[in-house]
């Protein structure tokens, strides 16, 4: 994980952490697939919409509890209007970077496209106690279906055996895998409502010609799947594109 030296304050001194008593709002935020979550109460004035006092409490890495903190730090005094512009998130959006190389991906094709489908290809990897990560399935065309899905790197052979051992029982038309690939993530707050964000982290990744295999969203992850050999470049180029090795 790159962080920035802010995001870095924050991690190890969070402001504003716990939870408000009798609170006057409460937000909760996060992805419960990729394991981050925030819930933020709040105490509001309401003759002027001012957010009095504002806490955070935040399962997750180091960045989302440095991304909750600094949210607090942004929005506390000011109007619900205030907080709300885009303007006064953008500087402070993005906490960090983060990568793991312990990633495979597997894809099952031509399965038949009908309800059920994504429980039968994963019931038998679940029942291995196998965690998936990321999950993808292509629009159906003909009749069919493609299903691709990440695992930790040490589960991949098991998970590429149970796929094949049930691919006629599910109707595929082939199973195969890729275990050479890294995930690349961008980790803030507000990332699904800043367009600008998923654009602005292609555009770099682009530029370096690496090829995005996968694509993952939640408020507070923007998550891509590459081939494992471009994962230094493009952790450099998303450095870079952010500017996180400036000073805030």
């Amino acid at each position: 994980m790159l962080y920035s030296e802010q995001v870095m304050e924050h991690f190890q001194n969070p402001r504003n952490m716990g939870e408000l008593e009798d609170p006057d709002a409460v937000g909760d935020v996060g992805n419960p697939q990729c394991g981050d979550q925030m819930r933020l109460t709040l105490k509001i004035d309401p003759a002027t919409r001012t957010i009095t006092d504002i806490k955070f409490k935040t399962f997750g890495c180091g960045a989302a509890i440095a991304s909750s903190s600094m949210v607090t730090e942004l929005v506390k005094g000011k109007t619900f209007e205030e907080a709300l512009e885009a303007e006064t998130m953008e500087k402070e959006l993005i906490s960090g970077i983060a990568f793991n190389r312990d990633e495979a991906k597997l894809t099952v094709l031509g399965v038949p496209d009908r309800p059920g489908i994504a429980f039968s290809i994963l019931g038998p990897v679940s029942d291995a106690n196998i965690e998936v990560d990321m999950i993808i399935q292509n629009i159906g065309r003909d009749g069919t279906t493609d299903f691709t899905f990440t695992v930790h790197r040490n589960d991949y052979e098991r998970t590429l055996e149970i796929l094949r051992r049930h691919a006629t029982q599910l109707g595929a038309r082939e199973v195969s895998g890729d275990s050479k690939i890294a995930k690349l993530s961008l980790v803030g707050i507000g990332m699904r409502s800043h367009a600008g964000v998923a654009s602005r982290m292609f555009e770099a990744l682009a530029k370096e010609g690496i090829n995005i295999r996968m694509i993952s969203t939640s408020e507070i992850k923007i998550s891509v799947v590459v081939d494992e050999k471009y994962l230094e470049l493009g952790v450099r180029a998303l450095h870079e594109a952010f500017e996180l090795n400036k000073a805030a």
